[in-house]
């Protein structure tokens, strides 16, 4: 089953985030690669492709994992949770309708 990741980061961890986005990304491509990764990427802090020093805001992946349980589990052990990026991780059951 499809499952979205709703990511909340703290204020002012743009650097934080920047330090640790290779580990991140590595997980996010193991997803990739393994066919089960719909689609990810950051919200930005104001409405530009690039927000520059404002930042982001959040992230949300939406990926495949046989279980909420499994979902859940691979969420706590993101590497922004653990770095103090993300405040909060949300993880809800997903189905996709459209397109």
């Amino acid at each position: 089953m499809w499952y979205v990741f709703i990511c909340e980061d703290k204020p002012n961890t743009l650097a934080l985030r920047m330090k640790t986005r290779g580990a991140h990304l590595e997980r996010l491509n193991a997803l990739k690669d393994q066919g089960r990764l719909f689609v990810a990427g950051p919200c930005p802090a104001i409405d530009s492709e690039d927000p520059g020093e404002a930042g982001f805001t959040g992230s949300v992946v939406i990926a495949e994992f046989p279980s909420l349980e499994g979902a859940q589990a691979w969420a706590d052990d993101e590497p922004y949770l653990a770095a103090g990026v993300y405040e909060n991780v949300t993880v809800k059951p997903f189905k996709k309708v459209l397109p």
